[in-house]
């Protein structure tokens, strides 16, 4: 089995990330995974987190992640995000702008008195919450 398989983080704009890793920490919309050289295939959604990549040697590059898919095969990951930073790039005021979207996604949801739907706009408001606190940027 190789010690690490290729990663690619692509998003609308850009490629973000293409390199050779040990393994990835995906938070998935049913919970977080970390895939590895020789993971059984997969697809998932992927919810508001940070993604790891914890490089050939060792070292870690983290991104934010507003949603997407990742498809992990034996030889690798690719990951298709909705948006992607990586956290370094990261500001208050964009941490403001996804809870913003996230908020007015929930109002929208409950306006509509569709209550799945305002279930899963309050979680997306959660997830950006807390992702904005994972990194230190809390945008209350």
């Amino acid at each position: 089995m190789a010690d690490t398989m290729q990663f690619d983080l692509v998003s609308p704009e850009r490629r973000l990330a293409s390199v050779q890793a040990r393994e990835v920490r995906i938070p998935g919309a049913e919970g977080d995974l970390t895939a590895m050289p020789g993971h059984a295939p997969l697809i998932t959604t992927l919810r508001p987190g940070i993604l790891r990549i914890v490089k050939e040697d060792g070292s870690n590059d983290d991104y934010a992640v507003t949603g997407g898919f990742a498809q992990i095969t034996g030889s690798g990951t690719t990951l298709l995000a909705e948006e992607a930073l990586h956290v370094s790039e990261m500001t208050l005021e964009i941490v403001r702008g996804f809870v913003e979207r996230a908020e007015e996604t929930l109002r929208k949801a409950r306006e509509a008195g569709e209550h799945h739907l305002v279930d899963d706009a309050a979680k997306l408001l959660a997830d950006m919450v807390a992702m904005g606190d994972h990194i230190g940027i809390s945008p209350n």
